[in-house]
């Protein structure tokens, strides 16, 4: 009995599109994607960053930055704080006020001579008194505008030093701000600096993407096209294949036409 096979297949250009699809399918999977390429990277700090880092964890330029000030301040506040401020000149002006103290004293004394003359009293118990009691008034009055002027050099000089104090406090507290207002400054600018620097290497790592994975799209677009084709057409061609029987393939079909023809005789 004779076996036939029916064979449906593409038009010619169709199968070769398809032989073409396979060959670079296998030829493109067959090496390694340069992943490498396109791996993310991060970008650097900007050199405006680095400077504010170190800025804020130097002592003196961030961190402690007020301490100078501080330490000033309390040499300003202690026992001596007022020393800077003393005028070097107070002693100058100290003398030259007792000189003229001691020529207007002078003069009292002569008049007290004058008077005790004129009473012709000169020379006798109550000009010496006289001139006791007006001389230890005069050596108290003395003292005590030596002691004024002194006070009052103390006074003007802790003045300058609590004056000094308050300025040195006030610059602990605004230095630190300025310090900071730098830091961020430096911080900022840095940022966009870097975040440009991330931008290019973004851009190019898609870059890099793009052409590795170009060859898969293109591919991957020739093999839906080809899928589309495919899906809308039908065989074209159609062949019939009727394989020639062996001779015990006829020798069994004879047998069997033998056969029958014998069982009819017989039923005849």
């Amino acid at each position: 009995m004779a076996t036939e096979t029916a064979i449906t297949r593409q038009a010619p250009y169709i199968e070769a599109l398809g032989e073409q699809y396979g060959k670079d399918l296998t030829a493109l999977t067959a090496t390694k994607m340069p992943t490498a390429g396109y791996a993310p990277t991060v970008a650097g700090q900007d050199q405006a960053q680095l400077d504010a880092y170190t800025r804020a964890t130097t002592a003196g330029q961030g961190i402690g930055a007020y301490q100078p000030y501080l330490t000033q301040a309390g040499a300003y506040s202690g026992p001596t704080g007022y020393q800077p401020f003393m005028s070097p000149y107070q002693q100058q002006v100290i003398d030259e006020t007792l000189k003229q103290y001691d020529t207007q004293a002078a003069k009292g004394i002569t008049g007290i001579g004058l008077q005790a003359a004129k009473s012709g009293n000169l020379g006798g118990g109550r000009e010496g008194v006289m001139r006791s009691e007006y001389q230890n008034q005069s050596d108290m009055n003395r003292a005590m505008l030596n002691a004024q002027l002194l006070q009052q050099g103390f006074g003007q000089a802790q003045q300058g030093a609590n004056a000094a104090y308050g300025q040195q406090m006030q610059m602990a507290g605004a230095v630190p701000g300025m310090q900071k207002g730098d830091i961020q400054t430096l911080g900022s600018a840095g940022a966009i600096q870097q975040a440009q620097e991330q931008a290019v290497l973004d851009s190019q790592r898609e870059t890099n993407r793009m052409a590795a994975y170009e060859p898969y799209e293109r591919l991957g677009y020739m093999g839906a096209g080809l899928g589309n084709i495919l899906g809308g057409m039908q065989g074209q061609y159609q062949t019939t294949i009727a394989p020639n029987q062996s001779p015990l393939h006829q020798a069994m079909g004879i047998g069997t036409t033998l056969s029958g023809i014998y069982d009819n005789f017989k039923t005849g």
